[in-house]
């Protein structure tokens, strides 16, 4: 199954200098967060897949008008041609004086994927987890914005999928790695775009 995870920066690659076959032969495009509606309604209309996303910190605006075309998977568990994919969109709370919709600390996100316990028991456990932030101490940053979640650790540990990709830290912001692997799942910086070939 070939991927196209983005993250974080619309890539002028795709949008700017736009060529039918840079979204040719994909069977998913995967959104890791903040990214403009408008791109993700493009890539939607010229891709011939599905384009699946979970909410980034800035993407408040997606409230009013979420990307048409597009599918959510936020606290959710989707079965996408027999590859089961979790969405937990969101980083951690960093602004305490003013209530943000995509921002939890660390005990909220554990209620939420409690609330997923169902699921995760229906389907088995899971192929792919789709986040925005990092996991804690894989690849995030020290400062509260960008701490990771111990509880994506949590997921990782018991249901050991074979992908994890999420956005959020950007490249550019420190040296950290684009690919790494945590016992035995592939974890992936989506920032702006990568290509990616799943073996389920």
């Amino acid at each position: 199954m070939k991927l196209l995870l983005l993250a974080d920066e619309e890539s002028k690659f795709l949008w700017d200098f736009y060529e039918p076959e840079k979204l040719a032969n994909l069977d998913l495009i995967i959104s890791c967060g903040d990214l403009q509606p408008e791109y993700l309604e493009f890539l939607a209309t010229f891709a011939h897949c599905p384009v699946f996303y979970v909410h980034g910190n800035h993407d408040t605006k997606y409230l009013k008008k979420p990307p048409e075309g597009c599918i959510c998977i936020d606290d959710a568990i989707i079965n996408y041609q027999g590859i089961r994919i979790l969405g937990l969109g969101g980083c951690m709370q960093y602004n305490q004086k003013i209530k943000m919709p995509f921002q939890c600390t660390e005990q909220q996100m554990q209620k939420r994927i409690k609330k997923l316990k169902f699921s995760l028991w229906k389907h088995h456990g899971f192929d792919i987890l789709v986040t925005h932030a990092p996991a804690k101490n894989l690849n995030d940053l020290p400062d509260m914005p960008h701490n990771g979640f111990a509880c994506f650790c949590e997921l990782l540990d018991n249901y050991q999928p074979k992908l994890f990709c999420h956005g959020h830290v950007h490249l550019n912001y420190s040296n950290l790695p684009r690919q790494d692997i945590y016992h035995k799942t592939i974890i992936i910086n989506a920032y702006e775009k990568y290509y990616y070939d799943f073996c389920a």
